[in-house]
Formats: C-alpha cells, sequence, structure tokens
C-alpha cells in the first residue's frame, strides 16, 4: 500500500479502552488465524485486498501468531502492512505454541521465548508489537509435580517482561481456552498482565466469559473476545475437522445453521452481534480474509440486526443452546494432545 486513505465511513466505528493500556481499539478486530490459512479459504490477494480495508475502516487491532500457518501469518502481514502508518493499526503476536508435530507444538522456556519474538518481528517487518501474549497458557508444562500455572508464573511471564523492558512489546498478555486458569494465572502473578484473550467463550452456544468479566475489569485487564463463530461452528461452511467442539454442541449448531437457512438468515450476522453486546469487552476478534466476510461483519457493528434476526436469535438461543448440558470442550484438547504424544512416544 503506497499510500493510506482513511474511508469516511471509518467515522462510524467504535472504539474502546483495552484494559489500563492506551489503546484506544475497534470494536470490530482482525484475527490473523485466517492468513495462515487455517480455514483454507485464504488468497493472498484477496486477503491482502480486506485488511486494507479494514484499516481504511477503521478496523485497528490485528492478532497474530506464529502458530498460524507456522509463521505464515505473520509473513503475510509483515508484507501486506508495508507502506501502512504504523500509527494506523496495533498488531499483537503470542509465544509459546508453534509447529504441528506435537513434539514441537509447545515450548514456554524462556530461551525460546527471547528466540520467538526476534523470529516474529523478522517475519513482520517490525522493531515491536504493542502486546506479546503466552500463547495457550494451559499447555505450560508442570514443574517439580506443581500445576502449570507455576511455570507460567514464575518462568515464562519473567521473561515477557524482560522483552518488554527491552522495547520489544509494550505490553503482555495471555491467552487460553480455561477461563479459571486464566483467571489463576492473573491472580499468581507478580507480573502486570495487561491483556487476556478469550476465544468461544463468548458465542451463540457458550457465555461464560461473562460471568469472568467482573474480575478482569476489577484488575484492569483489558479483554479481547476471540471467535465469535465458534472457530467454524457458527457459519454455513463445513466444521474443520480439527475442531474440539463435543458432538453434543456441534448437533446443537449444524441445527441452529439449518434452522436459520430455513428462515433466510445468516447464522454468522447473528453470532457476531451476540459477541459486541458486552460493553467489557474492549474488541471482538475474527478471521476475515474476504471482502464480503468484512462487509457483513461491519454490517453487523453499524446497523445491528434486523427484527426477523433479532427473533430468529432469541429462537435459537432458547431452543438450542440454552438446553445445552455443557456448554465447553474444556480438556478435550489437552487429552487429544497427551494422546498424541503419548502414540509417538511408544514407537
Amino acid at each position: 500500500m503506497s499510500s493510506f486513505v482513511a474511508d469516511p465511513l471509518r467515522e462510524r466505528m467504535k472504539y474502546r479502552t483495552l484494559g489500563r493500556t492506551n489503546m484506544q481499539v475497534s470494536l470490530l478486530s482482525v484475527g490473523g488465524s485466517g492468513f495462515g490459512n487455517v480455514y483454507g479459504n485464504m488468497t493472498p490477494e484477496e486477503s491482502t485486498k480486506t485488511l486494507h480495508e479494514c484499516l481504511r475502516r477503521g478496523v485497528n487491532f490485528i492478532d497474530t501468531a506464529p502458530w498460524y500457518g507456522q509463521g505464515k501469518s505473520e509473513e503475510f502481514l509483515g508484507q501486506a502492512l508495508k507502506g501502512v502508518p504504523r500509527d494506523k493499526y496495533w498488531i499483537t503476536t503470542k509465544v509459546g505454541r508453534y509447529e504441528k508435530d506435537v513434539r514441537k507444538m509447545f515450548d514456554f522456556s524462556p530461551e525460546r521465548i527471547r528466540k520467538s519474538i526476534k523470529e516474529s518481528l523478522h517475519r513482520l517487518q517490525l522493531e515491536h508489537v504493542d502486546i506479546l501474549q503466552l500463547h495457550d497458557v494451559e499447555f505450560a508444562p508442570n514443574i517439580e509435580s506443581a500445576p502449570n500455572v507455576d511455570f507460567v508464573v514464575s518462568k515464562a511471564l519473567p521473561v515477557m517482561q524482560e522483552l518488554k523492558d527491552a522495547g520489544l512489546c509494550r505490553y503482555i498478555g495471555i491467552t487460553g481456552y480455561p477461563l479459571p486458569f486464566l483467571k489463576e494465572v492473573i491472580e499468581k502473578s507478580p507480573i502486570q498482565i495487561d491483556t487476556v484473550l478469550s476465544y468461544c467463550h463468548l458465542t451463540l452456544n457458550d457465555s461464560t466469559l461473562v460471568d469472568y468479566l467482573p474480575f478482569f475489569e476489577e484488575r484492569g485487564v483489558g479483554v479481547v473476545n476471540a471467535s465469535p463463530v465458534a472457530m467454524g461452528l457458527l457459519t454455513e461452511s463445513p466444521v474443520p475437522e480439527w475442531h474440539p467442539a463435543t458432538e453434543e454442541i456441534r448437533q446443537a449448531c449444524a441445527a441452529a445453521v439449518v434452522h436459520c437457512k430455513q428462515e433466510g438468515v445468516n447464522i454468522s450476522r447473528l453470532a457476531m452481534d451476540h459477541s459486541l453486546q458486552s460493553p467489557q469487552v474492549a474488541t471482538t476478534l475474527t478471521s476475515m480474509v474476504t471482502m464480503e466476510i468484512l462487509e457483513k461483519n461491519l454490517d453487523v457493528v453499524y446497523n445491528g440486526l434486523s427484527e426477523k434476526e433479532e427473533e430468529v436469535k432469541k429462537y435459537i438461543l432458547e431452543h438450542f443452546f440454552k438446553p445445552l448440558k455443557s456448554k465447553t470442550w474444556e480438556g478435550v484438547e489437552m487429552q487429544r494432545f497427551k494422546h498424541e504424544l503419548e502414540k509417538l512416544n511408544m514407537n
């Protein structure tokens, strides 16, 4: 992008302060997993066009990670953001999760964290990121038979403070799926944690994040809510094979998708609107790799839902999601990970 010209429509974007940081972030933000082609629908040309339009329309928060496409997402952003003034966006990346091979998937050691941020900055072609996040903290190893939260608090977070002091990041964040674990890390950490990224917990099928928002607000921790469509469950596209949702949740979401289609309503719009309702959430993060997806999301941000869409949303919440015995798939990914690791160790 040789020149950056803002769109007059950016004035319609809403902004919130991210916790104790000085970051005014857009209500809608860009998730970088799609740029790593995690969902299989990414083309560089269309994704670059879409990212530039996001920025022109006032979407100013971008999240990525080495895990997304094993560096491809960061490399894409490094190229796509060339020529965009640095003050037009906030950008975050992560450390801790890397390769598809389960033996090399996670590494929270201080040495790897130091190496990882340098690799990320090289791919992003930046001197620093705004937030450096510890990725999926629940997968940190145990130390001396102690809970893995102790490793996060005593080993990983101190080196992230070191990197912050060195000017490689401005703020420190953590990400993960189990909300009780994220809460415990924040309670025990001697290092100031500025942000938390929670995913799939403020969706039509699972709103448990709401119960934790007062705690995060009290601690001054900014909340980033990721994946309003529950990593593909709440879309009309096929659900990825790797998705960890239980069969009960999958069936409920599939039934809701069918009902919405019969009513002539796109469930993804309902999901986005549902995730935008909490004022204690600074921004909602979602992959946007096509102009079509961007326009649909912006329309929800700007205009909300129609009367019919509101009625359909109320119906599916009551008839498909309220009856769920379990709203989450907590522990499923951990069990898969341990099972795959055991199989490899036996060979």
